[in-house]
């Protein structure tokens, strides 16, 4: 099942205290990237973040998902309505994410 465009811009919406946030559609579902660094996306109408130290401390009770058959499990953001935290969740992401590839 693909995410919806009302789903993705509701997200966009909740994250709109940030700058910097990007978006790319890929098969239906949407990525998405805070200061040029991929942080998780939105796969059947579900945000989903990476699953790395800074964003399972934040969510110490989010539950592991598979945004797709064969990918690597991620944390869901049950949290979807609190923008304060959803700032505080990113830019703690940020930092400890790689950076970038160059092309």
């Amino acid at each position: 099942m693909a995410s919806s465009k009302d789903y993705l811009d509701f997200v966009l919406e909740q994250l709109s205290g940030l700058s910097d946030i990007t978006w790319r559609a890929m098969m239906g579902e949407y990525i998405i990237y805070y200061r040029g660094k991929i942080v998780g996306g939105i796969y059947d109408d579900r945000f989903l973040v990476k699953n790395i130290p800074a964003a399972s401390k934040l969510m110490p009770e989010a539950q592991l998902e598979l945004p797709y058959e064969g990918a690597k499990e991620m944390l869901m953001v049950d949290d979807i309505e609190n923008k304060e935290f959803l700032t505080q969740l990113l830019e703690a992401m940020y930092e400890a994410l790689p950076a970038a590839k160059k092309k």
